[in-house]
C-alpha cells in the first residue's frame, strides 16, 4: 500500500507530501514537474524503486506547486520551489536531507543545495541539466526554435503515449505502461500548465550556481539516452566541485526504468557507503505464458489503432480469468501475458478459459505452463521456472495450453486430461522435457 499522503503550507500553497521508511538518513526525491504522488505507486516498477530507496533511508515524496495533488499554481520561480521544499522538510521534521532529482528537477535541487547547505546532505542528480537551450559552450543543447517545437509536440500529444520513446524506450511498448503513463500526464497536469511548466523550464540556467555547491554530489545519465544528452550530466559533474558522475549502460531518460536497481545501487553507496541488494524470494509457483499466434501478421492486417484497442480487450479479458482463478498477472509480454498460480490445476483450467474466450476475439493463443521455484522481485519473478515455462508456451501450437511433465504429476486425480505430446529439447534449458497437452 502506498504512504499517506498529506500537506504541507508553503506561504498560501499546500504541497502534497508522502513519507516512507525509517533509515538513518533523509532522502527527498524531486520528481519532474509532471507528477501525482498517489498514482505513481500504481505502476509495479516504480513501487519497487521507491521501496528499495526506502529500505535504506526515510524516503520523502511530494507534487510539485502546480502538479498533481498539490494546490494550483502559476509557473513558480526557483526560490518559489525551494521554499516548497525547505516546508515539506520542516513538516516531516527533517533538519538534513540528501536529494535526489531527476530531468527538470534537477535545476531546483542544484539551487537547493547551493542556497541551503545546511539542510542538504548529498545531491544525486540523473539525466538532469543546468540549462536545456542552446548558448555559446552549451552547443549540444535546443536551439531556441527546437525547443519551442518539442514544446508545441509535447502539449500537442499530452496525455497520450507519444511522449514515451523518448523518455522510456525500454518499456515504451507495452499497453498497460502507456495507459498508466498517459493517466499519469492527465493527472499532473492539463496541456495548458503543462505548457506554462515547460516554457518556464527553458529559461533555467542554473550554471552560475554550479561551482559553489559544496555538498556531496552524484551525477549520472545513460550512454546512450536519446532525448537527454549525456553531456548535460558531464557539464554538471565538471563544474559541481569534487562532483562523481558515472554514465551507465541504456537508453531510458527515467531513472527507474531499464535497470533501476541499478540506480538504487549506486545511490545506496554514494549516501551509506555501502550496497546491500536484497536477494530474491524464492516460491513455489505455477507460471503460465500465453501469447497471441501471427500477432505481427494480425496487427498489419488491422493497422495500429484497431490492434491496440484489441489488445487492450485482450489485456481485459485476461486480467479477468485470472481474478475467477486466483492468478496474478505478473506483466504483459507484448502480445502475451505473464502470470503465476499458486495451484496448477488452476492455472491449467485459466488457461484453457482463457484460450476460449479470446478466440471470440478472433484471436488465437498458445499457452504454457511449468510449476517450480520462482525468484519473485518486487512484483516481477524470474528463474528458470521462468524460462522454462516460456519455453513450453512457444512449443504449443494455436489453441493449444502445453504443460511439462511437472505440472501432470501435480493434478494427478484432478480431472485433468491430458495427450502426450513426447519429448523435447527446449531452447537454453538442459536435458530433455515431456509435455503434454491439455485435453
Amino acid at each position: 500500500m502506498p504512504p499517506e499522503t498529506r500537506y504541507a503550507k508553503s506561504g498560501d500553497i499546500h504541497i502534497a507530501y508522502q513519507v516512507t521508511g525509517d533509515g538513518p538518513i533523509d532522502l527527498v526525491y524531486v520528481p519532474t514537474w509532471i507528477s501525482h504522488v498517489e498514482h505513481l505507486w500504481e505502476e509495479p516498477r516504480v513501487a519497487r524503486f521507491f521501496e528499495r530507496l526506502a529500505s535504506f533511508a526515510r524516503l520523502i515524496l511530494f507534487d510539485r506547486r502546480g502538479s498533481g495533488l498539490s494546490d494550483p499554481a502559476p509557473a513558480p520561480a526557483l526560490e518559489e520551489q525551494m521554499d516548497d521544499v525547505l516546508a515539506v522538510l520542516d513538516a516531516v521534521g527533517s533538519e538534513r536531507a540528501a536529494l535526489f532529482a531527476q530531468l527538470e528537477g534537477g535545476g531546483m535541487a542544484t539551487m537547493f543545495a547551493a542556497t541551503h547547505p545546511e539542510r542538504t546532505g548529498a545531491l544525486v542528480l540523473f539525466a538532469a541539466w543546468a540549462r536545456i537551450v542552446y548558448d555559446e559552450g552549451y552547443e549540444w543543447a535546443n536551439a531556441p526554435e527546437a525547443r519551442a517545437q518539442l514544446v508545441e509536440e509535447l502539449t500537442t500529444g499530452w496525455g497520450t503515449k507519444e511522449r514515451l520513446p523518448g523518455l522510456a524506450p525500454s518499456v515504451a511498448e507495452e499497453p498497460r505502461f502507456q495507459e498508466w503513463f498517459a493517466k499519469l500526464q492527465r493527472l499532473g497536469a492539463s496541456p495548458g500548465v503543462a505548457r506554462r511548466m515547460f516554457e518556464v523550464v527553458g529559461s533555467y540556467d542554473v550554471r552560475p550556481v554550479l561551482p559553489t555547491i559544496r555538498v556531496p554530489t552524484l551525477v549520472m545519465n545513460r550512454a546512450d539516452d536519446p532525448q537527454i544528452d549525456p553531456r548535460h550530466s558531464r557539464y554538471l559533474a565538471e563544474h559541481i566541485p569534487d562532483a562523481r558522475y558515472l554514465e551507465l549502460e541504456g537508453r531510458d531518460s527515467l531513472a527507474v526504468f531499464e535497470d533501476g536497481d541499478a540506480v538504487v545501487d549506486e545511490i545506496e553507496e554514494f549516501l551509506t557507503g555501502d550496497r546491500h541488494r536484497r536477494e530474491p524470494d524464492r516460491v513455489l509457483a505455477t507460471v503460465l505464458f500465453t501469447d497471441i499466434v501471427g500477432s505481427t501478421k494480425r496487427a498489419a492486417e488491422l493497422g495500429d489503432r484497431r490492434w491496440r484497442e484489441l489488445l487492450h480487450e485482450h489485456d481485459s479479458l485476461v486480467r479477468r480469468e485470472l481474478e475467477r482463478f486466483r492468478g496474478r498477472f505478473v506483466k504483459s509480454t507484448g502480445d502475451g501475458v505473464l502470470a503465476t498460480f499458486d495451484g496448477p490445476a488452476r492455472g491449467i483450467r485459466c488457461a484453457g478459459r482463457v484460450v476460449e474466450c479470446v478466440r471470440e476475439l478472433g484471436l488465437e493463443l498458445r499457452a504454457g505452463l511449468h510449476t517450480g521455484e520462482s525468484e519473485v522481485i518486487g512484483d516481477d519473478v524470474g528463474g528458470l521456472a521462468v524460462h522454462i515455462g516460456a519455453r513450453v508456451s512457444q512449443a504449443a501450437g494455436p489453441g493449444e495450453v502445453l504443460v511439462s511433465s511437472t505440472v501432470k504429476d501435480l493434478v494427478v486425480g484432478s480431472g485433468l486430461e491430458f495427450d502426450d505430446r513426447g519429448t523435447r529439447e527446449l531452447r537454453g534449458v538442459p536435458g530433455e522435457w515431456r509435455l503434454f497437452a491439455v485435453m
